[in-house]
């Protein structure tokens, strides 16, 4: 395992943070050793992610885990695979069911953590399992079945090592068009992607419209809002702040419970 000072306001993709300690794991017996010291937090390519500068043990995976390995009836990827990089290889092996990963950040652990998906459509459906740590020596499978895998979330803990996926013939290029046009309404500016898990049916960006908070400028430097293009993204224009960011985050939550007596649920994961 080895150590680098990361400037997390460049790293993350909302490009909020601070300059801290990022521990890289390059293998299993690294993660073990870890666990009897401490309790690391991992942060994969910290795509849905706000970091408190004053957070401890944060951890990723080293490229040793960035890999695809055809096991004949399956795809073993290691976690640290970006999400593009697999998309890539299923277009090219005419590979059904990852179409979602068209235009789709992050890495596959952290995508096989949040269940990530575009509306009805899960990575789910093409996993088996993953690989995690059984004891100090080697990884086991875990069946995916097991894991807990809902709407945008998991009973996942601990370290994903790396993901066992279904090889099934058929790629379809028409979904690809279908997840590519319903991304064109998604704001380019540094985000988490989605803030906020959409509510039963409802829709968190619908939500936040409709209690004025998109559009409207927050923070120091007014450099935080809710998207005018898409209000459930929460973007940042320019030199924000982990407290201006958790303060709008809890100010719409407060404002939809208020308003229209519901629940918002954090999309975003807050690391402290």
């Amino acid at each position: 395992m080895f150590a680098k000072r990361i400037d997390f306001s460049r790293y993350t993709s909302v490009r909020i943070g601070a300059i801290n300690t990022l521990n890289y794991i390059e293998s299993p017996q690294d993660y073990a050793e870890l666990l009897q010291k401490t309790s690391p937090q991992i942060i994969g390519k910290a795509n849905n992610l706000l970091i408190a500068p004053s957070a401890k043990n944060l951890c990723v995976l080293s490229k040793a885990f960035d890999y695809i390995k055809d096991l004949g009836d399956s795809l073993e990827v290691g976690a640290a695979t970006p999400s593009g990089k697999l998309f890539a290889y299923a277009k090219r092996n005419n590979l059904r069911g990852f179409e979602i990963l068209c235009g789709l950040p992050g890495s596959v652990g952290g995508i096989i953590k949040m269940n990530a998906g575009l509306k009805s459509y899960e990575i789910q459906e093409v996993l088996l399992g993953i690989l995690q740590l059984e004891n100090t020596a080697k990884l086991g499978f875990k069946a995916a079945e097991s894991l807990g895998l809902s709407y945008r979330s998991s009973e996942i803990s601990g370290l994903i090592f790396a993901g066992i996926f279904k090889k099934e013939s058929g790629f379809n290029h028409d979904l690809v068009e279908l997840f590519t046009s319903m991304r064109q309404n998604q704001p380019k500016e540094p985000s988490f992607g989605s803030c906020f898990k959409n509510p039963k049916g409802d829709f968190a960006g619908r939500l936040i419209e409709a209690v004025g908070l998109k559009g409207v400028r927050f923070g120091k430097n007014k450099s935080l809002c809710f998207s005018e293009k898409h209000a459930n993204f929460l973007v940042n224009l320019g030199d924000s702040t982990f407290e201006e960011a958790v303060e709008l985050i809890e100010l719409a939550r407060e404002r939809v419970r208020s308003v229209c007596g519901i629940a918002l649920e954090n999309e975003v994961q807050i690391l402290r």
